[in-house]
């Protein structure tokens, strides 16, 4: 990467330079989804994109989150790769059976002579009161099926890193966009760059507690990495990048590393991700560490809609600091920072979407 030609790019702009790539390598690569063509074409993904390739390659589709999902198999099992976009990972609910039942057995199914190499972009995220049917996070429900993939990222790098790797894999991969990380900016490499499905990140090492995130649970990790720093506590950050596969090796390595662990997760406790990595834990570390490992994820029921009722709903930089505090039997705690602006946003200069 020290060598390739970089440029600073939006999680967005990276999204879009991906695509980009991949469709210059790849000609018979097609790209839709609900929004391809709007005015904001998907928050900014797709533009140009229309223009360079031709509306046969480049298209919307009517609102069918079922056909839509078995355009991309049809065409896959012809042997034209797609990346199909469902604005709103709720809305991908509809598509369930066709995910299940057909795009993750298919390679199995058939003994492994035929795959199903297609991208679903789903973008997830919160804030604004959008409730409990617009603001979910059940990647863990992807994770969970043999034959499918889960990547998400968290930075501009590995927003197109991790595209082009999943595009160009020969089976199916969810690429799943926190949109409050959309506008993050970082250095981006040029070309065909790629970054290896299942190779988590070491974000920073410290030697007291290993903690482990992925998506928006990230960057308010490397926030409570500098709250616990001014108490002297040196924190181990891992950006697993991919659930599914899972980079189990550095997950043990940092566990090993520290001997504490907390697990974040963007989604609900039970049969979460974090679950997953605690047990794993338990299971194959369990002398080598020094407290019970813990896990800090969304409560388990539904989000309201009131901005009143999600004010200290969702995992922050205080309560991970918080918890870290409580592994470490020490008595700080952290209170919001009051220049941060509204909870339901990631910033001031967050203007949407919707």
């Amino acid at each position: 990467m020290r060598d390739v030609p970089t440029t600073q790019m939006k999680v967005i702009e990276a999204i879009r330079n991906g695509l980009d790539v991949a469709m210059d390598l790849d000609p018979h690569l097609i790209c839709y989804g609900l929004g391809i063509d709007d005015p904001k074409r998907i928050f900014g993904s797709t533009v140009g994109l229309a223009e360079k390739f031709g509306n046969g390659r480049v298209f919307d589709v009517p609102t069918s989150e079922a056909a839509m999902t078995g355009i991309a198999v049809g065409a896959a099992l012809r042997g034209v790769r797609s990346v199909t976009v469902h604005q709103r990972l709720d809305f991908f609910f509809l598509a369930m059976d066709q995910l299940i039942n057909n795009v993750a057995k298919w390679h199995f199914m058939f003994g492994g002579q035929r795959s199903v190499p297609i991208v679903i972009r789903l973008i997830l995220g919160r804030g604004w009161g959008q409730g409990p049917t617009h603001s979910q996070s059940v990647h863990s429900w992807f994770a969970h099926i043999p034959g499918l993939k889960v990547v998400m990222p968290t930075n501009a790098a590995d927003a197109k890193g991790l595209l082009l790797s999943a595009i160009f894999d020969p089976n199916p991969v969810l690429f799943l966009e926190h949109r409050w990380l959309h506008e993050a900016v970082s250095d981006v490499p040029s070309g065909d760059y790629r970054v290896p499905l299942g190779q988590a990140r070491i974000v920073s090492e410290g030697g007291d507690v290993t903690i482990v995130a992925m998506s928006f649970l990230v960057p308010e990790a490397i926030r409570a990495a500098g709250l616990l720093a001014r108490h002297g506590v040196g924190c181990n950050i891992i950006d697993l990048r991919t659930i599914r596969p899972l980079d189990w090796d550095t997950v043990s390595a940092g566990i090993l590393k520290t001997g504490r662990l907390l697990a974040l997760d963007s989604g609900l406790p039970i049969c979460s991700v974090a679950s997953e990595i605690v047990a794993f834990a338990s299971e194959r570390h369990f002398q080598s560490l020094k407290s019970a490992p813990r896990r800090l994820t969304m409560p388990d029921h539904p989000e309201p809609t009131s901005f009143g009722l999600t004010r200290g709903l969702h995992p922050s930089a205080e309560s991970i600091a918080d918890t870290v505090c409580e592994m470490l039997g020490l008595p700080h705690r952290f209170a919001p920072d009051p220049n941060a602006g509204p909870h339901d946003v990631p910033g001031a200069w967050f203007k949407g979407p919707f």
